[in-house]
């Protein structure tokens, strides 16, 4: 069977172009997702694009019930899973932390803290078993900077960072390789969520400047899963090139 990567978050952005890439490269793939529809459409063109396997299995990653009995009831020759990208995450809000919302501080903790590691303890067992594997956790910028009214969503990436630390060091002693990819601003619906689909507000924070795409990150992505098996690359920090922090742009505005 061919080398397989599942990747969380996949109906949309860098998840759903991390897939077309793995795919291109002979992957099957195993996708998860909120929203099935998508989920299939994306799995009915991986498939005839590529001519690659695909599982698609709908589920919330803030569902530990429905992680554990998902992923466990997968045949076992899909759990020989080579490469894990953790990329179901998300913001909501941007308010200054007395005025937050604390519905949306849960949906953020339990997305992209508690369903990152809900995926990462049962399909890093399977990676233990075989002493092989790589696992690949989408942080952010905000994982290394805390911004103005950014407080819980800087908070839950700066724990991804930590936990990606974490996994390195737990990882080690079995041959599984740990990378975390920290993007800036990505042109995706990243921003609609966190406004709550306003899409004239979200369309602002990238107006002025040349944005990453989300192709841009799977590519790096790429990068990361594609070293000789010897290599691993830590961490890695990506921006488009008007900006140089979360606080330094160069916008044409």
């Amino acid at each position: 069977m061919s080398k397989i990567a599942l990747i969380t978050g996949a109906t949309s952005g860098i998840g759903a172009a991390s897939a077309e890439l793995f795919a291109a490269q002979g992957y099957n793939i195993i996708i998860t997702g909120r929203r099935g529809e998508r989920l299939n459409d994306l799995s009915t063109r991986l498939q005839s694009s590529h001519g690659i396997q695909v599982k698609a299995l709908c589920l919330d990653v803030r569902d530990r019930q429905a992680v554990q009995t998902t992923l466990s009831a997968l045949p076992e020759e899909w759990k020989l899973v080579d490469v894990l990208i953790n990329n179901a995450g998300l913001s909501a809000g941007l308010e200054p932390l007395q005025d937050g919302n604390i519905d949306d501080w849960e949906v953020m903790i339990d997305t992209n803290i508690k369903g990152l590691l809900y995926v990462t303890k049962e399909v890093s067992n399977w990676m233990i078993a075989r002493r092989s594997g790589h696992i690949i956790n989408l942080g952010s910028i905000a994982a290394k900077e805390t911004y103005k009214n950014g407080n819980v969503y800087c908070a839950t990436k700066h724990a991804v960072d930590s936990l990606n630390q974490a996994m390195r060091i737990d990882m080690l002693p079995y041959g599984i390789r740990v990378s975390a990819i920290h993007p800036g601003a990505v042109e995706t619906e990243f921003s609609q969520v966190r406004f709550k689909g306003d899409t004239d507000k979200a369309a602002q924070v990238y107006q002025g400047y040349e944005p990453l795409r989300a192709e841009d990150i799977a590519d790096a992505i790429w990068f990361l899963a594609s070293r000789p098996d010897h290599v691993n690359i830590n961490d890695l920090v990506i921006m488009p090139k008007a900006q140089a922090s979360t606080s330094y742009w160069h916008k044409d505005i």
